[in-house]
């Protein structure tokens, strides 16, 4: 099976290269490295150039972008801004963060899981951040849940689900039209993969409502948003950030925004959620 990775990339000259020197380190060799350089003000290109000049799998595309952070879309548009531009064929494709370091045995790890599950349409394993001098694992979301800084699909399936939408929450989105789709969506514990940003810490501050738009984008409806919005508010411990995203929620309904997916594929949504929920009720 071929594999390839797009990095989207913003002024990360002092993480990528070890980013890179962990892909570069892997048992299994991606047929392509594609980082997307998304306007960087710093040496990001430089290094990266480094980099392809001795690795013939590195490739280097730029992007002009505008600086803000906000969650979803910017890195969402220089991922596809990378896809549309790949020039290598592949049967697994994934999405990288520019500041990860992976055990060498991560992508034999996720290779073979596509072999031994055809129906296995994304994989992925999980993000440890540093604290008081030690690994760990960053909570901010179930263990059944792939987070975006490291997603692995089968093509089959990254077409079904028609790409990454740009939006936050994107990356939950695509495990849900995933599931739509008849594809099954795993995770492994024992892919411990070492985070050296923290989650957010370069978001704007017009992003904090972003949350609530994508739960009214994914048609979870008020019930769910409330639950969901509680959640990941706790996870954070913050309060403050539980009234912005039920603020960003009716921000959207009011302005009537466009969803994110059709009324099937919401109402399949909201009925696998609801179950996920009466499951670790009952």
């Amino acid at each position: 099976m071929k594999l390839v990775i797009i990095i989207p990339a913003y002024n990360e000259a002092a993480l990528i290269g070890k980013t890179l020197d962990s892909l570069l380190a892997q048992r299994f060799s991606a047929e392509k490295i594609v980082i997307v350089d998304d306007g960087s003000t710093d040496q990001t290109p430089e290094v990266v150039l480094e980099y392809a000049e001795k690795n013939p799998s590195i490739q280097l595309i730029q992007k002009s972008s505008e600086a803000a952070h906000l969650p979803g879309s910017k890195v969402v548009q220089a991922f596809n801004y990378g896809l549309e531009r790949l020039d290598a064929d592949y049967d697994i494709l994934c999405k990288f963060d520019a500041d990860l370091i992976f055990p060498e045995n991560y992508l034999e790890t996720v290779i073979k899981a596509f072999q031994q599950n055809q129906n296995l349409g994304m994989y992925g394993g999980f993000c440890y951040v540093e604290r008081n001098g030690s690994w760990e694992l960053e909570n901010l979301t179930n263990k059944d849940h792939i987070r975006g800084a490291l997603k692995s699909y089968r093509k089959d399936c990254f077409e079904a689900i028609g790409g990454l939408k740009t939006a936050m929450g994107w990356d939950t989105l695509d495990e849900l039209l995933a599931q739509y789709h008849g594809w099954a969506v795993a995770t492994n514990e024992a892919l411990q993969v070492k985070h050296l940003k923290p989650t957010g810490h370069t978001y704007s501050a017009k992003a904090k409502y972003k949350q609530g738009e994508a739960f009214y984008g994914m048609r979870y409806g008020l019930a769910l948003t409330a639950i969901a919005s509680g959640k990941l508010a706790f996870r954070k411990k913050s309060f403050k950030l539980f009234k912005n995203y039920l603020n960003g929620y009716f921000k959207a309904q009011k302005k009537h925004l466009p969803y994110l997916v059709t009324q099937d594929e919401g109402a399949f949504i909201r009925k696998l959620r609801w179950s996920k929920i009466k499951q670790k009720l009952f």
